[in-house]
């Protein structure tokens, strides 16, 4: 389906409910969104940070604990195949990313997969003559992968040097070991072109390392085909496994079995049941595991993954792609025609090939309260603080096509005009800051 939610061509054209409702009608992925329990009344636009509730989850998770786990008890780890989950989920998940099987496995967070591709990646570059001492990252990243870069930084004598995307051409120099960068922009949804970026890093000498956290499941990704030399990416958001959900590890074939990942645990051994002191490293990606695996989260994994398997008979990640980039043009253009005199601006790229999956509103003042009063309403996004590079606060609102259609973008977007020109916001109960934003 060609969608085409609105005219963008002629501003002063009103989208209408009604256009809205039509395009529901007619979108063939519409019965996905049966695959997720959500709550009645509200408006889910915060995926890009907690996916949804798939509806087979609570049934999946009770029959692991009161079956395989109650009943099977350590029987389970053979019976229900629960050994080989990560490497399951992984083969999973590769199709989304563009990989092929036997190269990603489902484990650890993100954060602690960081760790290991880092490190692997520092100790090839290691090797370099003479050695390379600069990770190049944008200041603009994702403040987690910034610390774990740090640290791996400072205990191996590299530099951690950071940048404006539009400094990155010149900063890709003979110095830089690896270019560590986030695919989707956490903050403004900004997407790199990963084909060209990991060339030029290649050109330039460099290793390439992608943080998938806001790409898995929500925009078509093509690691092999791009030539990246490790990613790494999360459960949580839109692969809907539920909070805390495993996260993912890929290495390029090529450089599986050059090194050790540093967290050299016994899962990762080559024979974890011979119970040898020694370490050997499994081979290939198995090596990237590290202690036992959490066996209720990788069950609560696998039903967000099966809805993908769901998607694929209707167009897979071409057709989810399609579908939101149509709901944030339609947010976009919505928030512009209804919301205009309120302070507004954009933070995500207008451009297709430069866009997540999700749209960032900025605001000089009250962006945190504005959001409050939606969440109030059932309208749920989040709050981001301004930083160096975006000085001003945002509203930030994600769009899963799995499951947001486009009368819930039409709705959203009534009820943000709504707060602003009543001036709800401004109530007091709306400026408390909750520990999570």
């Amino acid at each position: 389906m060609t969608y085409n939610p609105m005219q963008t061509e002629n501003p002063f054209v009103e989208i209408l409910l009604a256009h809205c409702q039509a395009l529901d009608a007619q979108d063939p992925l519409r019965g996905l969104r049966t695959h997720f329990s959500l709550p009645p009344e509200v408006i889910y636009l915060d995926g890009n940070s907690l996916g949804a509730l798939p509806t087979t989850a609570a049934a999946r998770v009770a029959e692991v604990v009161t079956q395989e786990w109650g009943q099977g008890l350590i029987r389970s780890w053979n019976s229900a195949k629960w050994f080989t989950l990560p490497q399951r989920m992984g083969d999973k998940i590769a199709r989304l990313i563009g990989a092929d099987p036997g190269e990603v496995v489902a484990t650890d967070s993100t954060s602690i997969n960081l760790y290991k591709v880092l490190s692997a990646a520092l100790s090839m570059a290691a090797q370099d003559a003479p050695p390379r001492k600069q990770v190049l990252s944008e200041r603009s990243n994702f403040p987690t992968d910034l610390y774990m870069a740090q640290a791996l930084c400072q205990e191996r004598g590299f530099e951690l040097h950071l940048i404006e995307p539009e400094e990155l051409a010149t900063a890709l120099t003979d110095q830089v070991a690896v270019l560590m960068l986030t695919h989707v922009n956490y903050r403004t949804g900004a997407m790199h072109n990963m084909a060209e970026v990991t060339a030029a890093a290649h050109k330039a000498g460099a290793l390439a390392l992608w943080d998938l956290a806001h790409s898995a499941g929500a925009v078509p990704v093509s690691l092999k085909a791009h030539k990246a030399d490790f990613a790494i990416g999360c459960g949580y958001k839109y692969l809907n496994g539920g909070p805390g959900a495993p996260a993912f590890v890929w290495v390029n074939p090529k450089h599986t079995e050059r090194f050790w990942q540093p967290l050299a645990g016994w899962w990762g051994h080559a024979t974890p049941f011979e119970f040898t002191p020694d370490y050997r490293p499994a081979p290939g990606i198995t090596r990237y595991l590290c202690g036992t695996q959490p066996i209720l989260s990788m069950a609560a994994l696998e039903c967000g993954l099966d809805v993908f398997e769901a998607a694929e008979s209707l167009g897979g990640m071409a057709a989810l792609r399609a579908k939101s980039l149509a709901l944030t043009d339609l947010f976009i253009a919505l928030v512009e025609q209804r919301c205009s005199g309120h302070g507004l601006g954009l933070a995500t790229p207008r451009e297709h090939d430069r866009r997540g999956s999700q749209v960032c509103l900025t605001r000089q003042e009250g962006a945190y309260a504005i959001m409050q009063a939606l969440i109030a309403r059932g309208v749920i996004g989040d709050f981001r603080a301004g930083d160096g590079a975006i000085h001003k606060d945002i509203l930030r609102f994600g769009f899963t096509p799995l499951y947001i259609g486009f009368e819930d973008v039409w709705h959203a977007v009534e009820h943000l005009r709504q707060v602003l020109d009543s001036g709800e916001w401004q109530l007091p109960a709306y400026t408390q800051k909750h520990a999570v934003t």
